[in-house]
């Protein structure tokens, strides 16, 4: 299986910006896309943005889009997700998660096999 490691998380303002990394390492020739979720408390964990490392495709969840950025470095197995104009809903722990097979557009967590430990994002008003 596929190892992931997210850093990157903290306490910034509303209206500020942070970079979340994914670092993966073991059997990374396996995974299809890394996508990253997020989960508050309460609440179910629900979908944020994923990539494929062939670049095939790129999505995001409607209440993202045009705030958050998804990239990836093939050479360094990592996932970014640049999040600009942060608000107080996006607080959470965030996730991500490694997919083997395609599904067209992985946005189901049943569509990932290997998840990392999370990373808690905190937003101030």
């Amino acid at each position: 299986q596929v190892q992931l490691v997210e850093s990157g998380g903290g306490l910034v303002q509303a209206g500020g910006s942070l970079r979340l990394s994914c670092a993966a390492s073991g059997r990374t020739f396996s995974s299809y896309a890394i996508g990253w979720f997020r989960q508050a408390p309460g609440k179910e964990r629900e979908f944020v943005a994923a990539i494929t490392w062939s670049g095939v495709w790129m999505t995001y969840a409607d209440s993202v889009k045009g705030r958050f950025t998804i990239s990836r470095d093939n050479a360094k197995y990592t996932v970014y997700l640049q999040m600009n104009s942060l608000k107080p809903e996006d607080t959470a722990v965030y996730y991500c998660a490694a997919a083997r097979r395609s599904y067209y557009y992985n946005t189901r967590t049943a569509d990932y096999d290997s998840w990392g430990q999370g990373t808690q994002v905190t937003v101030s008003t």
